[in-house]
């Protein structure tokens, strides 16, 4: 038996090295290429999920103002959605308007005394409160309380076909489901707001004449002297939007549950990720939609 030559032995181990390391390579490569088709192919899905999601939202208010435009308005529902989210909404709107103005009040009062201008303490707090801390702060609370109230709700009678019974027996579900909660949302938001402009401010006051020694006068005058009436227009009008927002998306996401509870949950979950999302984009451009306005 004739045994091969080195030069047989190094060129076999070279050939041998040549295809593991295209083997090697090929490997990664493939992977790579694998891994980018399921990122794009998930970016695709979540991309068509927001477009479907946002052409239902769309067409609900197109629904919603047909049903308006029609005069038979549900108004004893519409009464007790008032009450559900403008009156029950009133003790976290108090809580969180008051305490943010006495931090926001301390925060400022020590920065600016810094350049000896305490005494700006109440412009500023106004400024701040009427043109962004209020109408946001109050949207982003009660948004997540009332659109998670909806949407379990709502999600809860689509579950238990409760719906569907209403549409066998000819009742209109967006007339008596959708209607009343999106004229209370858009009623009892600007109305929250404006309360909690006024304990905001009420709160920045009491800070400032107990542990600043600015007098409740002085506070008060620098306060409305520096506000317009563009101002408080401004901050208020975007509260109708943000409300309109947060029903039309809980309501959206509960005539959409499915799978039982355990679905009933995953979409109040979603309902206040979205609502918390939505409320914060659409204030830059409605902002700046007002500045220009205005």
């Amino acid at each position: 038996m004739e045994l091969p030559s080195g030069k047989d032995v190094i060129g076999g181990i070279g050939k041998g090295l040549e295809k593991g390391f295209e083997k090697g390579i090929e490997r990664p490569v493939v992977l790579a290429a694998q891994t980018s088709e399921k990122t794009l192919g998930g970016i695709g899905d979540l991309s068509l999920d927001l477009f479907a999601a946002v052409g239902d939202v769309t067409r609900l208010f197109g629904s919603v103002c047909e049903r308006l435009a029609a005069r038979r308005w549900p108004v004893r529902q519409f009464m007790d959605q008032m009450f559900e989210i403008g009156i029950k909404s009133i003790g976290i709107a108090m809580i969180a308007s008051v305490f943010t103005g006495m931090v926001l009040a301390l925060q400022l009062a020590e920065g600016l005394a810094r350049f000896g201008a305490k005494t700006y303490v109440g412009t500023i707090v106004s400024f701040a409160f009427v043109r962004e801390l209020g109408p946001v702060l109050t949207s982003l609370l009660v948004g997540g309380r009332v659109g998670a109230g909806i949407t379990a709700e709502i999600g809860s009678m689509t579950v238990t076909e409760q719906v569907d019974a209403m549409r066998g027996l000819g009742a209109d579900p967006v007339r008596l489901l959708v209607l009343p909660r999106v004229l209370a949302c858009a009623i009892c938001f600007p109305l929250l707001t404006v309360f909690s402009n006024i304990l905001g401010i009420a709160g920045g006051m009491l800070i400032s004449y107990s542990e600043l020694g600015i007098s409740s006068g002085y506070f008060f005058e620098t306060a409305t002297r520096s506000l317009r009436a563009e101002d408080i227009l401004q901050g208020v009008s975007k509260t109708v939007f943000f409300g309109l927002f947060v029903a039309l998306i809980a309501c959206r996401q509960g005539l959409a549950t499915t799978g039982g509870t355990e679905g009933l949950g995953q979409s109040t979950k979603v309902t206040v990720m979205v609502t918390l999302v939505v409320i914060l984009i659409s204030d830059f451009i409605l902002t700046k939609i007002l500045m220009m306005l205005f």
